[in-house]
């Protein structure tokens, strides 16, 4: 990223009417997931705070509690200059249409906030509210079973969103490089004169099919350092048996 360019805001999840607590805790799980903290609430059902929603965020809680409840979806999105209205039909309004990777692209690309809105689980959005967007987002989808749950949903959204967003892949230890070709080349050589001493290549004139067998054998995995150190010593000690 150049000097001075900006990494463009990450956009707002705006449920509209949302009706379980449970949901709304799991789409906040599931914008977490990816990045995404900025949630806003139109007209909750069950009010808000939802004692529900903080048992199914599995740890979103900041998510949750930085959430923002409105009155109507016109106030959850004044401040966006993009909205998106995430729906499987068009229900007669003309508008643009994008996939999830292309709205995260053009979020991206364009200056001004963005929220993208997702309507309540029973009936999705209203038509007042897709008429507020500017944008329809939609998803290729089975025909004949279309029904998203709203945290399938959002996590389709925020999976796209992530893609861009340099998160960092979680690991719990390090992998080490694979080891250097010499590295590899020495312990196939050293095998090689073992098998020789044995009398493992019978007869003598399969001895070449029989070394790249091995060879594309012991080439399959991307051995690091130590494994080809450890594996020499195993050779070694075949070699040189210790008495006891």
């Amino acid at each position: 990223m150049g000097n001075g360019e900006q990494s463009a805001p990450s956009p707002a999840i705006v449920l509209v009417r949302p009706q379980l607590g449970e949901n709304i805790g799991k789409a906040a799980r599931a914008m977490l997931n990816f990045g995404l903290t900025d949630l806003r609430l139109v007209s909750p059902r069950d009010g808000w705070p939802n004692p529900s929603a903080g048992p199914a965020a599995s740890g979103a809680d900041m998510v949750l509690a930085n959430a923002r409840v409105y009155d109507s979806t016109a106030d959850a999105v004044a401040d966006c200059a993009h909205v998106y209205a995430t729906t499987v039909r068009k229900r007669g309004v003309t508008k643009p249409v994008m996939r999830p990777d292309e709205a995260a692209a053009a979020i991206r690309a364009e200056p001004g906030g963005s929220a993208i809105l997702f309507g309540p689980e029973r009936s999705g959005l209203e038509t007042d509210d897709v008429a507020i967007a500017r944008t329809i987002l939609t998803v290729p989808i089975n025909p004949e079973f279309g029904s998203l749950n709203l945290a399938q949903a959002v996590i389709l959204v925020a999976y796209e969103w992530s893609k861009g967003a340099d998160l960092v892949q979680p690991s719990v230890t390090p992998i080490d490089p694979p080891a250097p070709q010499a590295e590899l080349d020495g312990m196939i050589e050293q095998l090689d004169q073992m098998l020789l001493e044995a009398g493992y290549f019978f007869p003598p004139d399969r001895r070449p099919t029989t070394q790249r067998m091995l060879r594309t054998l012991l080439t399959k995995p991307g051995w690091n350092s130590q494994e080809v150190r450890t594996m020499r010593g195993v050779f070694s000690a075949f070699a040189k048996p210790k008495r006891r």
